[in-house]
């Protein structure tokens, strides 16, 4: 597969991010990204510790933050904005307002069609993870992983700029799709969606996965017993990013509204 510009460009970036300076200046470069981008440190290390840009990138919670344990309430698996949410309607979500894309063909024919036919009527929700945003992403519920699915490709920009000009932009990008089932035996589809610069997209309990790699071919993964909870952190992006929820009809309803800053625990929707 001929590599598109924007991959390698994402690898060119990905090593020097992880590359380990000296210490003077790698403390100069953490610090110029900080105050650049704008991150909020409070809940952080000092950034003259992370010993590469990606570490910075990826930076753990210094303390875990709390969360609703009632089995209904869905969490936000990561610190993001609300960019657009609504009612999968004849399998199509919304990329952003007045750009739709078919559900079907982001989730490929490596799931089941009757499972894809349940989204149907269910809601999606789209969190954008900035440059700046904490890139850790964690469990929204109790959610049994039947199967993870890593779908190669592009790696264009997925800020507001390129989600209105490029259509299917969440089909054309590399992602990886977890289908899972909730406590309430629904299905919920989590899409982690790679961008220009998200060199990498890691999986924690399958390290099998290696994205903005040579290869073209999507790999599915399947699990008999794999139970993670809610806040369970189960990997992270190297620079921003997208993350999709998709639920089947019935299970989850939306409590927060389309623009919202959000933070990884507050709960962000009920679960029927």
């Amino acid at each position: 597969m001929k590599r598109e510009i924007t991959n390698l460009m994402s690898q060119k970036f990905g090593l020097f991010a992880s590359k380990e300076f000296l210490p003077w200046f790698q403390k100069m470069v953490n610090a110029s990204y900080v105050k650049m981008m704008g991150l909020d440190m409070s809940e952080f290390d000092e950034p003259s510790s992370y010993r590469t840009l990606n570490a910075l990138f990826t930076r753990e919670l210094r303390q875990p933050r709390e969360f609703d344990l009632d089995g209904s309430v869905l969490i936000s698996p990561a610190d993001s904005l609300l960019s657009a949410q609504g009612v999968i309607k004849n399998l199509t979500a919304l990329q952003i307002k007045g750009m739709s894309y078919s559900v079907d063909e982001l989730l490929t024919d490596h799931f089941d069609a009757d499972n894809r036919a349940l989204l149907d009527g269910g809601e999606f929700i789209n969190l954008y993870l900035s440059p700046k945003d904490y890139h850790r992403y964690h469990m929204p519920a109790d959610l049994q992983v039947l199967k993870a699915l890593h779908v190669p490709g592009k790696l264009y920009p997925v800020n507001f700029p390129s989600l209105k000009k490029r259509l299917n932009l969440f089909i054309e990008n590399e992602r990886v799709i977890l289908e899972c089932v909730s406590e309430q035996k629904k299905l919920l589809y989590i899409v982690l969606v790679g961008a220009l610069n998200v060199g990498k997209m890691s999986v924690s309990f399958e390290p099998r996965i290696k994205t903005n790699t040579d290869t073209s071919e999507a790999k599915l993964y399947e699990y008999k017993e794999l139970y993670l909870k809610k806040g369970d952190c189960f990997g992270y992006f190297e620079m921003g990013s997208t993350i999709l929820l998709l639920a089947q009809n019935s299970l989850m309803t939306s409590s927060v509204d389309e623009g919202d800053k959000l933070k990884f625990a507050q709960s962000i929707a009920k679960l029927s």
